[in-house]
């Protein structure tokens, strides 16, 4: 392969990454649109969104040190307005105790954590040790974010349901981790194409199972069904006013729904047991974290 077409596939590589983490980085307006309706963050955190701009400042901050890395700086910086964007929606519509907590965690990761890195590195480094030095923690920190899918896929085995892990985001995700590997690995930047060679295997990890589980019946529905039926077939042969024995049944049954990891309501009605009802709802785990490089 010439110079020149090394180059330009280079650069391919670069504009493609480009564009998937683009549409990665807008992949939660769907959130904020409905924090915008209800006018409320209640059930969402900041975290995501403070953890994506550390994210970029930090690797804005490493291709500032480095020659040839331009197209990092350019997503990057998109990337660090849209995050503010998506943190400034939050703390506008987040109640008090959630915007304290959120503006805590600002200033720990974004004034205080970066804020130490460029002045240490700045100081204590120069030349190439400051570009290893960056380097090194854009490597750690970036591994650090792509084990954070290992709770979905756990919830998704356990489970038996892939309602939370929605096929198209983690072929987005699989696709922005194998352009910015292939980026790195023709920039000769293992600091760039290591932590994808996880985001690749875990984005993997996450179709297979999705295609595993999503014709099967949650586990928690299955479980709730077989004891409903065995909670029928024991209270037939005793209808004859024992009542006692009934709601002993339904206690049992919610009892048993409590292993389960949902969260269980049972009606409170327990004078006309022919009333009483199950009501599962199902728990939604946390967002994801988009990460350019």
């Amino acid at each position: 392969m010439t110079g020149d077409s090394f180059a330009h596939l280079t650069l391919a590589f670069g504009l493609l990454g480009n564009v998937v983490s683009f549409m990665v980085f807008l992949s939660p307006l769907p959130t904020f649109y409905k924090v915008y309706k209800k006018k409320s963050t209640e059930g969402f955190q900041s975290v995501p969104y403070v953890v994506g701009l550390f994210s970029a400042m930090l690797w804005i901050y490493y291709a500032l040190l480095k020659a040839n890395a331009m197209l990092l700086i350019t997503i990057n910086s998109v990337g660090c307005v849209i995050q503010t964007f998506y943190i400034c929606f939050f703390l506008f519509y987040a109640p008090k105790k959630a915007r304290i907590e959120s503006l805590k965690l600002i200033m720990l990761m974004i004034v205080v954590g970066f804020g130490l890195i460029v002045v240490l590195t700045q100081f204590l480094a120069n030349g190439t040790t400051r570009v290893a030095i960056v380097g090194w923690i854009c490597l750690v920190f970036a591994l650090c974010v792509f084990v954070a899918p290992l709770g979905v896929l756990r919830q998704v085995i356990k489970t038996k349901s892939v309602e939370y892990m929605p096929i198209l985001l983690s072929a987005a995700l699989t696709l922005n981790a194998i352009t910015w590997f292939f980026y790195g690995l023709l920039l000769r930047d293992f600091n760039i194409a290591i932590p994808n060679v996880l985001g690749i295997t875990f984005g993997v990890l996450q179709m297979i199972l999705y295609f595993v589980y999503k014709n099967k019946k949650p586990v928690s529905d299955e479980k709730v069904s077989e004891l409903e039926v065995k909670s029928v077939e024991t209270a037939e042969p005793k209808i004859s006013g024992k009542k006692d024995q009934e709601i002993i049944d339904v206690a049992k049954l919610s009892a048993l729904i409590s292993a389960i990891p949902v969260v269980t309501k049972i009606n409170e009605n327990t004078n006309d047991v022919d009333h009483d009802h199950l009501v599962v709802e199902p728990h939604v785990p946390n967002h994801t974290i988009e990460v350019a490089a």
